[in-house]
């Protein structure tokens, strides 16, 4: 997942406004002793944060469909992970520097949203929509200020970029057949009752039963009884009126 997030970002910086320059485009960390053997203009994305975004966690389950619209297995919710990258521009003078990151940012700003076509192996798989953000505030995200102390360089004009994507944390498993009739059967306590068929109902008729709150219909076209019978009221011995009336 993480490889074709980078495969994905080298594709838009590569085919944007940097197209034809002969910029090259790496994902090294930029050390001393990396900037040292740079001999040509370079944007470099280094990942350095990798952490889920759990406000986008869900729970249950997701069906995948056929092209009938049948339900033929079920999986976990994807988990999505921000993946942030350090973007810096690579050259012998500051202004060069800076107008390559006006090409990054030119480059990356009208995708903020990347479809499914734009993305590569399992993440186009998917079929969702990836976010990705240029130059925002990262609350959760390390300093730029401890970024370049860790990797041991000076502090310069960097982007910060960020890109979130969904991972499968499960596998897929095969579900049942969809269940499309159900038989219904009376038995008394010494077996089956005389007269007493076996009765099916198509699943469009038992979801139409249910919501009105009756049993539907035989299959041989009888109709339904109703789902509580009413309950008789007797007179109480010496009283007016039946047990079930409530005096005022």
């Amino acid at each position: 997942m993480i490889h074709e997030v980078d495969e994905v970002l080298k594709g838009l910086l590569t085919g944007g406004a940097l197209a034809g320059s002969g910029v090259e485009i790496a994902l090294d960390a930029p050390t001393r002793d990396w900037a040292a053997r740079r001999n040509s203009p370079t944007v470099d994305c280094y990942l350095y944060d990798i952490r889920e975004d759990t406000l986008r966690r869900e729970r249950g389950h997701v069906s995948v469909r056929n092209e009938q619209g049948v339900t033929v297995r079920r999986r976990q919710p994807p988990r999505w992970f921000r993946l942030s990258y350090l973007v810096t521009a690579w050259t012998k003078q500051p202004q060069d520097e800076h107008r390559i990151l006006s090409a990054v940012l030119a480059t990356l700003l009208p995708h903020e949203l990347l479809p499914p076509e734009k993305l590569t192996g399992s993440l186009a798989a998917l079929g969702l929509t990836v976010p990705l953000s240029v130059a925002s505030l990262q609350m959760e995200a390390r300093s730029t200020a401890e970024i370049w102390s860790a990797l041991g360089g000076e502090l310069k004009a960097s982007l910060d970029v960020v890109v979130t994507v969904p991972m499968l944390s499960y596998p897929e498993y095969d579900a049942g057949p969809p269940v499309t009739e159900l038989g219904v059967r009376v038995r008394g306590i010494e077996g089956d009752l005389e007269d007493s068929p076996d009765r099916h109902f198509p699943a469009r008729h038992l979801a139409a039963g249910g919501a009105g709150g009756s049993t539907a219909g035989g299959a041989d076209g009888s109709s339904g009884s109703p789902a509580t019978a009413p309950v008789p009221r007797t007179r109480r011995p010496g009283s007016g009126r039946p047990s079930g009336a409530v005096s005022e």
